[in-house]
């Protein structure tokens, strides 16, 4: 009970540190959802070349929205597949927040991102790439336009995937009601994902739960990968809050952090349908794992 109570007690002070920053940034991804969208589509629709570059940037905003909307969207082929990895890979869920909410880790977080750019644009492309080499005697790729409601409701997607349906949706028109409700929501994931580590470091130890998620950086950086595909944003806040308490390196969190697209798996399996696009589905995700796991190794023999 003692172990319990101490535990509960840092996972409520950790999560109401990080509510206000989480409040600020989703108070302006709402802004940016809700009344910007006309500019991202006209972005999109300028060329395909640029489309995983597009992707890298955009999958770097908080939360899993953009990853969502870009599953919608390759579903309907408006964008390629390597601009769908692109977004995945660079997508980081709610690992951004959490990590501005501690200073000590602003350094790492600089670091994550700008490494996340930097895969996202690498495999992007070389997706693209292989593809073009593959499908050259074929009709080239051709692009529906993008229509601003694609993008309109980014935010909802990601606001209502702990629902499954859309009882709960965005305050569309109220966008500090929406950042407020979408922070709630997270502060509750960290909340339990906090509780359930600290009970775990209190009861057994932090070098055991280190020993147990593998105490060989190869092993953490392959159970992460497949962490990171649990489409929900636990598995990001899980991943990150096991870093931050010392519980695996910094490689196997990067690895986790770009096999993780959020709720965007979701909405590719639900828009993407069909026999043959099952097995699209499919090898997208076992693809998104490899690239995770050679993310992983890569940082790991330098960070």
């Amino acid at each position: 009970m003692q172990i319990f109570s101490a535990a509960l007690l840092d996972a409520l002070l950790d999560t109401l540190k990080v509510l206000p920053i989480l409040y600020l940034a989703y108070l302006l991804v709402a802004y940016i959802s809700h009344s910007k969208s006309g500019n991202f589509t006209k972005f999109l629709n300028k060329s395909k070349k640029a489309g995983p570059a597009v992707g890298a940037f955009l999958g770097c905003i908080p939360q899993c929205g953009f990853s969502s909307v870009m599953s919608d969207l390759y579903s309907k082929r408006a964008i390629t597949l390597g601009t769908l990895f692109a977004v995945f890979i660079a997508t980081s869920d709610e690992a951004i927040p959490i990590m501005i909410a501690n200073p000590s880790f602003i350094i790492d977080l600089i670091i994550l991102l700008a490494l996340k750019i930097v895969f996202a644009l690498f495999f992007g492309y070389l997706v693209d790439l292989v593809l073009c080499m593959f499908e050259r005697r074929k009709k080239p790729f051709e692009s529906e336009p993008i229509l601003a409601e694609e993008l309109e409701h980014t935010h909802d997607h990601c606001s209502c995937h702990g629902h499954g349906d859309r009882k709960g949706h965005c305050n569309e028109k109220n966008i500090f009601l929406d950042a407020l409700h979408h922070s709630l929501n997270i502060a509750l994931y960290i909340f339990i994902a906090t509780l359930f580590i600290n009970i775990i470091v209190e009861a057994v130890g932090l070098e055991s739960l280190t020993a147990w998620f593998g105490g060989n950086v190869y092993i953490q950086i392959l159970l992460a990968g497949v962490i990171g595909l649990i489409p929900n944003c636990a598995s990001s806040v899980f991943l990150v809050e096991l870093y931050i308490n010392g519980g695996i390196a910094f490689s196997a969190m990067f690895a986790g952090l770009c096999a993780s697209a959020g709720v965007g798996l979701v909405i590719l399996f639900t828009k993407n349908r069909g026999k043959r696009q099952l097995l699209q589905n499919l090898a997208i995700v076992g693809l998104l794992y490899v690239f995770g796991v050679i993310a992983g190794v890569v940082v790991s023999l330098f960070y």
